[in-house]
Order: structure tokens, then C-alpha cells, then sequence
């Protein structure tokens, strides 16, 4: 067995870091926000185990890959095609691709896009909703009003701001209060005046599944980074959509699986569009729901999570090993 290794590429006009372990047809793995590809180091191995080439590039934005600081260059088109380039940097075989939160979306996007080039498509935590009359963003505004967080991440340099004050309360703070350790579900409502880390108070401690090492990665990559480039995937959600005109109501072509906490916030909120899932998506093969998982799955229940990963692969790819 290998280990984790880095390569950089240049994809899609920008510079990726990418995580790659294993040999064998392609997973590709995307990360969320405030993650980076490390988020996926149990699902590297056990991808790669099972005779796999797995692969989880820092997504634009994020970690040791380039970050645009135009926020134009982050629309959904951009994201899938910086897939669509790893996909053939690595030989241009259709690969499974698999996404967590912002990642997720990203793979129901490049499976949307290019099903020639996507075998079977996974999303974590954040269901595929077809583009519709109106934007993501409006369709929070009108459901939630003007406090919600997407609106307040409109603004720049507000929550780059907020965030980076003391990166490790941060990270202690939203892994805390997204996961199934949480007593009670984060409010994505804004109080009045109020700012987004009130809904995730630092606990000063760490979640079960999350070592001191793992931690100190997370603080040491966004110390470097910052986090204007996760935040500017909300600022082009307007963009995307605008460009997407042509996708309106369109369904999933390929294979695809679903995987969610039954504690994840965003599942208590929005059950609607999980529920509508199969509408949207007609060759859904399975659902898991993690009992007792908040959002961050791949690393809440990392065993669960692989496990699903490689089932899904060896019935959609060719049998690794």
C-alpha cells in the first residue's frame, strides 16, 4: 500500500494541488467549504485498498491550489470544468466522482454537465437540485429573509474577516456545532447585527473524531489561506446560475448515491429537497443515512463513509482488487 502523495497540475488555467493514493480506475473526491483535500484521508486509503486510484484535489480556493480573486471565476462552469481537467490529466477514462457540501454540488454538476466522463456520481450532505426559476441564493432570501447566512457571505471582506480572527476557535466552533455531538441544530438565520460564528460558539475542546494532529492541519492550511476563497463560491452563486440557463430542470443522467447524517443541520432544514431527490435524480441506487452524524460525514464516520464509497465504485467501475 502507498501513501498519500501530492502533485500539482495545471488544470483548467489554474494550478492544483492534488492528494492521489492507489492504483487502479479513477475516483475523483471534492472536498466542501472550509475543508481542503484533506478532509478525505480515511477515504484515500480505503479507495486505494480496494484497487482504486483515488484522488482528492484542493478544490480552487482552498489550500495549496491557486485562488482567483476574481469572484467570476468561481461559478459552478468553472468548478466542473477544473473536474473535467483532472478527469483527463489522468488518462480521460470516466472516473466516479464523489463530493461533500460545496463538493457535492460540484459532482452533480460535472455528472450534469458531462456524463460521457462521469461513471457514477456521490453526494454528501447536499442534495442535487436542478436549476429552477430563480438562484439559490433568492430562493434562501425568500424562504429565509435577509439574515441568512448566504446573504451575509455576499459581502466581501466581512466574513473573510470574521473567520480568520482566530482560526482555531473557528474550526473548534463549526466542527463542533455541525456535528452529531451538537445538542441542538446551528441556526442558519442570522440574529439582528449578529455575525455567523455566534451560531457556532468555540467549545474549547475537540469532537471525538478529530485529533489534535488533524486539527493543527486545518489551522496551518487556512492560516496560510484564509478563507476568501471558500467564501467566494457563495459570491458566484447568482453567476451560476444565470449561466446554467440551458440546465433548467434537468435531471441526472448517470448512477449516483446519496449520503447524509440524520444530525446535520442542513438535512433538518431543507428535508424537502433530500426528499425530491429521486425526482431529480432517476438512477439513484442508494441512501445512506449515518445515525447520529452531523454534517462533516467523511470524517464523523469515516469507516461508514468508505465503505460506501467502495461498494458504490466496484458497482459502477471496473473491480479494483
Amino acid at each position: 500500500m502507498t501513501d498519500i502523495e501530492y502533485r500539482f497540475l495545471d488544470i483548467n488555467g489554474i494550478r492544483m494541488r492534488v492528494a492521489e493514493q492507489g492504483r487502479g480506475p479513477l475516483v475523483v473526491l471534492l472536498h466542501g467549504f472550509l475543508n481542503f483535500s484533506y478532509s478525505w484521508r480515511h477515504q484515500l486509503q480505503a479507495l486505494a485498498a480496494a484497487g482504486y486510484r483515488a484522488i482528492a484535489p484542493d478544490l480552487r480556493g482552498y489550500g495549496g491550489t491557486d485562488r482567483p480573486s476574481d469572484t467570476a471565476q468561481y461559478t459552478q462552469l468553472h468548478l466542473a470544468g477544473d473536474v473535467v481537467g483532472l478527469i483527463d490529466a489522468y488518462g480521460g477514462e470516466p472516473a466516479v466522482v464523489a463530493g461533500h457540501d460545496w463538493g457535492a454540488m460540484v459532482a452533480w454538476t460535472t455528472a450534469l454537465l458531462r456524463p460521457d466522463l462521469v461513471r457514477g456520481v456521490v453526494g454528501m450532505s447536499v442534495p442535487y437540485v436542478p436549476r429552477g426559476p430563480h438562484s439559490l441564493r433568492a430562493m434562501m432570501r425568500e424562504r429565509f429573509g435577509e439574515r441568512h447566512y448566504i446573504q451575509y457571505f455576499q459581502q466581501p471582506g466581512l466574513a473573510d474577516t470574521e473567520l480568520s480572527a482566530d482560526i482555531a476557535a473557528t474550526f473548534r466552533g463549526v466542527f463542533h456545532s455541525g456535528s452529531g455531538a451538537a445538542q441542538t441544530f446551528w441556526n442558519p438565520v442570522l440574529a439582528p447585527e449578529g455575525r455567523w460564528l455566534d451560531a457556532h460558539p468555540d467549545p474549547g475542546t475537540l469532537p471525538s473524531w478529530l485529533s489534535q494532529a488533524e486539527f493543527d492541519a486545518y489551522v496551518s492550511a487556512f492560516s496560510n489561506t484564509g478563507f476568501s476563497g471558500g467564501l467566494n463560491y457563495y459570491r458566484a452563486i447568482d453567476a451560476s446560475w444565470e449561466l446554467m440557463g440551458a440546465w433548467t430542470g434537468a435531471k441526472i443522467a448517470v448512477p449516483a448515491m446519496f449520503v447524509y447524517g440524520d444530525r446535520d443541520s442542513f438535512g433538518n432544514y431543507a428535508s424537502d429537497l433530500i426528499d425530491a431527490l429521486p425526482q431529480f435524480v432517476p438512477q439513484l441506487r442508494e441512501t445512506v443515512i449515518l445515525a447520529g452524524c452531523g454534517h462533516w460525514v467523511q470524517q464523523e464516520q469515516p469507516h461508514e463513509v468508505s465503505g460506501a464509497l467502495v461498494r458504490f465504485a466496484q458497482a459502477t467501475l471496473p473491480h479494483g482488487s
